[in-house]
C-alpha cells in the first residue's frame, strides 16, 4: 500500500542498508544458497518428492541404507495402530525386508511396496500439494490383489498415507504419516549411519531435509533468518518502507498487508474485522499471529517458554494462514494452521494437548483434530485444526485473497476461543529472564 506521506529515504540511510550491513549479507546468503532441488524447482512438484521417496524406500538402490529408511517410514506411519491388524511397527522393527520391490505407479498408485518374504504389501498415498478425492484410497487397495494375481492370497496390504498437511485418510485401512516425521527421522541417517553413505549420498540428502523442513517450518535456519529479517526491519524500517511502497510484492503479501496493515511490529494489536489478534510476521506465502485471547491467557509478553524461544513468534502455540498454489498456478488452496510448537516439558505438553482435546469435544462442531500420538514424548510440531483450507481461483488477485482471509479467521473463531479458554492454567511454565 503507497502512503503518499512517506518521504524519500536520504543517501546515509540508504547506505546504512545497503553497504557493508551484516545483516543483510546473512539473509542474503541464505536465500541464495545452493539447492539443486529448488533451483530445478521440483519443490513444490508431488510427483517429484515420490521418485525422491521411492529411492530411498528401495533397499536395492545406491542410497547404501539397505532397508533401513524403508522399515524407518513404515514403522513410524504403523506406530500406535495395532489394533487394525498386522503387520505392527513392532513386526516391521524385527523384520528383514531388504527383498522389497518398490515400485511408481504401479497400478496407478503412487508407491508399492511388496515384501514376498514377509507376505507384506503396502499401499502408499502421496499427497504432497493436493487432497484426496473421494473413493480414492480405496480402490487403490481394490486392485492390489488382482494386480499381484495368485501372490494375492496370503498376502497382507497396508495402506499408508503421507500427507504434507495433517490431512486424515478417508479409509480407515490407511495409516497417516506427515512429511514433519520424515524431517523428525531422516537426519538420524546422516549423523548415525553416515559411515553408509557416499558424500554424493549425504550431500543430496541434506537438500532434501532442508526442502522439507521449510515446508513444515521445521528449519533451524530459516527460523534464524526471519528473526534477523525483523531485526533489520526495525533497524532501517524507513527506508525498507519506502521499497515495498514503491516496488513489488507477492498478491499474497499485499492482501495480508491489507488486513493487518504496513505498520505494525512484533507483537502489534490488529482487529480484523471484530476480531483481534497479535501480529507477528508476513512474508510472500503466510501470515501468522497469536489471537487475543491466547496473548492475554499466556501472561501477554511477560513470560518465555522453554523450547519455543526461537520458534514462530515464541509462545507454546501459533496460528497461521499460507496461501497454497495449485500446479496450474492460477488456482490455490488458503490454509488456517493451528499447531503446537516444540515445548521442551513433556509434560506440559502433553497436558496442554489433552486439554485442547478436552475443550473442543464440547463444541456443536468440532473441527479440532490432533494426529495420533501428538502428545508422545519426543513430538515436536502438532497441528490441530481440520476442514482448514479455502478455494482461491486466482492467486494474483490480493482482493480476492484478502477477502478469502477473514472467512477462516471467522469459520474458526469458536475453536480458537476454546483454546484460549484452557490456556491460564498453564501459564505456570512461563518464565521471566
Amino acid at each position: 500500500m503507497v502512503d503518499g506521506t512517506n518521504s524519500a529515504p536520504t543517501t546515509e540511510e540508504l547506505e546504512s542498508l545497503f553497504v557493508n550491513n551484516e545483516l543483510m549479507s546473512r539473509i542474503e546468503a541464505h536465500l541464495n544458497r545452493f539447492n539443486p532441488i529448488r533451483v530445478m524447482k521440483m519443490e513444490r512438484m508431488e510427483i517429484r518428492h515420490s521418485a525422491i521417496l521411492s529411492w530411498l524406500l528401495d533397499p536395492a538402490e545406491s542410497h547404501g541404507l539397505d532397508d533401513k529408511f524403508l522399515k524407518a517410514f513404515l514403522a513410524e506411519a504403523l506406530r500406535g495402530k495395532s489394533l487394525v491388524g498386522s503387520p505392527t511397527a513392532l513386526d516391521i522393527a524385527r523384520a528383514d525386508l531388504r527383498d522389497a520391490i518398490v515400485r511408481r505407479e504401479w497400478q496407478n498408485i503412487d508407491i508399492f511396496i511388496h515384501s514376498e518374504r514377509n507376505s507384506w504389501a503396502f499401499v502408499v498415498e502421496n499427497k504432497y500439494d493436493s487432497k484426496q478425492h473421494e473413493g480414492q484410497l480405496t480402490k487403490y487397495l481394490e486392485k492390489v490383489p488382482a494386480g499381484l494375481g495368485k501372490r494375492s492370497d496370503e498376502v497382507i496390504v497396508r495402506g499408508i498415507f503421507l500427507t504434507l498437511h495433517d490431512e486424515e485418510p478417508e479409509d480407515h485401512r490407511y495409516a497417516p504419516i506427515d512429511y514433519e516425521a520424515i524431517c523428525r527421522f531422516l537426519p538420524r541417517f546422516l549423523s548415525q549411519e553416515a559411515h553408509l553413505l557416499t558424500a554424493e549420498v549425504k550431500t543430496f540428502l541434506q537438500h532434501y531435509i532442508e526442502i522439507i523442513a521449510e515446508e513444515v517450518g521445521m528449519s533451524a535456519e530459516s527460523s534464524e533468518m526471519e528473526k534477523l529479517a525483523r531485526q533489520l526491519y526495525r533497524e532501517n524500517k524507513k527506508v525498507l518502507d519506502f521499497i515495498m511502497d514503491h516496488g513489488s510484492g507477492s498478491d499474497f503479501a499485499i492482501a495480508a498487508e491489507d488486513l493487518f496493515g504496513d505498520d505494525r511490529d512484533y507483537l502489534d494489536a490488529v482487529t480484523i474485522e471484530d476480531q483481534t489478534v497479535r501480529f507477528n510476521h508476513i512474508d510472500h506465502k503466510m501470515v501468522s499471529f497469536l489471537p487475543e485471547s491466547w496473548y492475554i491467557a499466556l501472561g501477554k509478553d511477560k513470560y518465555d517458554w522453554k523450547g519455543c524461544e526461537k520458534w514462530w513468534a515464541g509462545y507454546p502455540l501459533i496460528v497461521w494462514m499460507q496461501l497454497w498454489p495449485d500446479a496450474d498456478g492460477t488456482s490455490g488452496q488458503l490454509a488456517l494452521y493451528g499447531e503446537v510448537g516444540p515445548l521442551s516439558e513433556y509434560e506440559f505438553r502433553r497436558d496442554l494437548i489433552h486439554a485442547i482435546q478436552k475443550a473442543a469435544a464440547k463444541l456443536s462442531k468440532n473441527r479440532i483434530m490432533f494426529q495420533r500420538a501428538a502428545a508422545d514424548e519426543g513430538k515436536q510440531y502438532s497441528k490441530f485444526l481440520k476442514e482448514n483450507f479455502l478455494k482461491i481461483k486466482d492467486v494474483q488477485d490480493a482482493e480476492e485473497i484478502a477477502a478469502g482471509m477473514k472467512k477462516p479467521l471467522k469459520k474458526f473463531q469458536p475453536e480458537l476461543d476454546a483454546v484460549g479458554s484452557v490456556l491460564p492454567k498453564f501459564v505456570k511454565y512461563g518464565y521471566e529472564e
